[in-house]
């Protein structure tokens, strides 16, 4: 039985001689109710207890879920939000094993998501998020909000009201080189990143980077930047890259670090400052405080975008720098601290905060985005030592498993529902037995906001005609379609038109049309064969359609896959993969596995270049 829970939070008063931002239906979020989650796969094991977690859902919800157990325990929240950038962000859907050659026709745009909102819509949509990002913040949390010029001054303006002016701890400039069109402007290179903290007691760790030529010049003075003058004798310095492996060096005996006065973690970011050691003679470690040879890093931060051959490029838009994040974990959060992003993307927070030894939660509305998100951490963990809790888990909120993609959920409820289409020109999406029929965004309940641009393009010269005739008559018949909705959004739509007798109905797919389907099956021959578990074909019917528009043929299943998963002992439940088969950019899935002794109950989960997976038991 679902629980019935409900939070409250504290109301932001105006504070005289402080602006606030307003706009056209702003109200107070005071309140929301506690969604459940369905915990669907588990990679790993726990440490000490935890395992790390990604949701898939709207994040007004996930966050509305985590109150019940995190209000008040993250200690580091980065969101990349949505820039209102008036743009379509898509993914370069590429088959695998195609020889490329000039004009190739083996590739495809597919759109991830929008990001084109009405302005006081996208305003509302930031500022009751942010509300939520703090009340789960901890007492010494700092949240970070990745914006660019397209609405950095409304962001700001939010950040104090919820926040408070006083708690602002930094705005950090990113700086960026790529290649520029001509323009008759400045050319933009920058993204802007606000740092604000709920206490002045927050997590800070410094981190410096190494002086220029003319300020170590000035600082040296024949100090020998590889050693330290310990007790009137001068040692040298160890600089590492990885202290988990000198650790373990040290642990085996391979290092002595009586030779070293201190020993310098290096990173791509900088010199960490507080990772200094000494060894006094009982071998135990000790902080020391030596002159430094660098400088702390400021405000303007230059940092490359990821470039098409890096390692860490997943092709997924928007997706932000390695480096961008490691920076911003390393300053901002202790090892072990719980860090979250609720605006996942690729999942570069999840990867850096798994790296650098932290509990991550992460949470994206967008599929792609949580299998790309998956894929790379799994990939990491198998690089990482067993010793960092590389666990954790992906759960599904309110069942959004209606639609794998926002973008592409309008259209494909117009064709499930048997809506009659309307042209773009009109305030409504279609016609259907009789109602005017109003489709709400389907990455997230539909909120009052949401109806304003109903409301502002009504066609009140008609409605006043029909009145005018049939003064006891319904002048509209309105259907509204939403996945989840505010509880009383139909009353405030009637109450907003009161002057006029309508007939308003609320569709939500998520609780009316749970049989729906949304997308045509994929299908696929898998057989136990001589011991071993042979996936025969496969067929991801929407992809097909797709390639099949394009006029591309495909030699081989297995270059339509972008992984395979295999729970050797399936519950019935959770799947937890035994065998994860991700195979590198220009190579395919082996589609051929040995069953184990030990196996039970077999479930196969087949991901195609679309995101969307079939899951079956074998």
């Amino acid at each position: 039985m679902e629980e019935k829970l409900s939070f409250e939070f504290e109301q932001i008063k105006p504070i005289k001689g402080y602006p606030e931002l307003h706009w056209t239906g702003k109200r107070p979020y005071t309140a929301t109710q506690y969604y459940p989650a369905q915990l669907k796969e588990s990679y790993g094991e726990p440490k000490d207890g935890w395992m790390n977690k990604i949701f898939w859902g709207d994040n007004l919800q996930v966050m509305s879920h985590l109150l019940k157990d995190y209000r008040g325990m993250i200690d580091l929240i980065y969101i990349d939000p949505p820039f209102d950038s008036k743009a379509d962000y898509k993914k370069k859907i590429e088959i695998r094993g195609k020889k490329k050659i000039y004009s190739d026709t083996s590739s495809f745009e597919e759109k991830q998501y929008g990001d084109i909102w009405v302005n006081d819509e996208y305003l509302q949509f930031i500022y009751q998020r942010l509300i939520l990002v703090r009340e789960l913040l901890s007492e010494q949390g700092t949240v970070y909000v990745h914006c660019d010029w397209h609405k950095s001054q409304y962001i700001r303006c939010i950040l104090d009201e919820i926040f408070g002016y006083e708690n602002m701890v930094n705005e950090v400039v990113w700086y960026y080189r790529r290649w520029t069109a001509a323009s008759n402007s400045f050319q933009k290179m920058h993204d802007t990143i606000f740092a604000y903290s709920k206490t002045k007691d927050y997590i800070f760790n410094p981190i410096y980077i190494d002086a220029t030529e003319g300020q170590q010049k000035k600082h040296d003075k024949g100090f020998d930047r590889n050693s330290v003058m310990i007790d009137g004798e001068r040692k040298p310095q160890l600089l590492i890259y990885d202290k988990g492996k000198v650790d373990e060096a040290i642990r085996n005996g391979m290092i002595d670090l009586s030779e070293y006065a201190r020993i310098v973690k290096v990173k791509s970011t900088g010199t960490i400052a507080h990772d200094v050691w000494k060894i006094d003679k009982n071998n135990d470690f000790y902080e020391v405080y030596v002159d430094r040879d660098d400088s702390e890093v400021a405000d303007v931060w230059e940092i490359n975008y990821i470039n098409s051959q890096a390692v860490e490029r997943t092709n997924y838009p928007t997706q932000k720098p390695e480096q961008l994040l490691e920076r911003i974990i390393e300053t901002s959060s202790n090892e072990g601290s719980l860090v979250f992003d609720c605006f996942m993307g690729s999942g570069t927070t999840q990867a850096m905060a798994l790296k650098l030894g932290r509990r991550f939660i992460g949470a994206d509305i967008n599929l792609c985005a949580v299998q790309t998100t998956t894929k790379r951490l799994i990939n990491i963990s198998k690089e990482l030592e067993s010793g960092l809790s590389t666990g954790f888990e992906i759960y599904n909120v309110n069942n959004y498993d209606f639609f794998r993609n926002p973008v592409e959920a309008k259209e494909l409820l117009i064709d499930a529902l048997g809506i009659q289409r309307y042209d773009s020109s009109s305030v409504y999406d279609g016609e259907l037995d009789g109602y005017m029929v109003k489709i709400m965004p389907t990455n997230r309940i539909a909120t009052k906001a949401d109806l304003e641009e109903l409301k502002g393009n009504i066609p009140y010269k008609l409605w006043e005609k029909r009145k005018e005739e049939d003064p006891n008559g319904i002048v509209e018949r309105i259907k509204i379609v939403c996945m989840g909705h505010e509880a009383d959004l139909k009353a405030s739509l009637e109450q907003e038109l009161s002057s006029y007798k309508l007939d308003i109905e609320v569709v939500d797919i998520l609780r009316d049309k749970s049989d729906l389907q949304f997308k045509r099956e994929a299908d696929a021959n898998i057989i136990k064969e001589n011991g071993r578990l042979v996936i025969k074909e496969f067929y991801p019917m929407n992809l097909l359609q797709k390639l099949s528009m394009q006029k591309e043929s495909v030699d081989d299943w297995r270059q339509l896959v972008e992984s395979v998963f295999i729970d050797w002992n399936y519950d019935g439940e959770t799947m937890r993969p035994d065998e994860c088969d991700i195979p590198q950019k220009d190579e395919l899935v082996k589609g051929v596995y040995n069953i184990p002794e030990s196996a039970t109950r077999i479930k196969v989960k087949i991901t195609d270049l679309l995101s969307e997976s079939l899951e079956m038991e074998v």
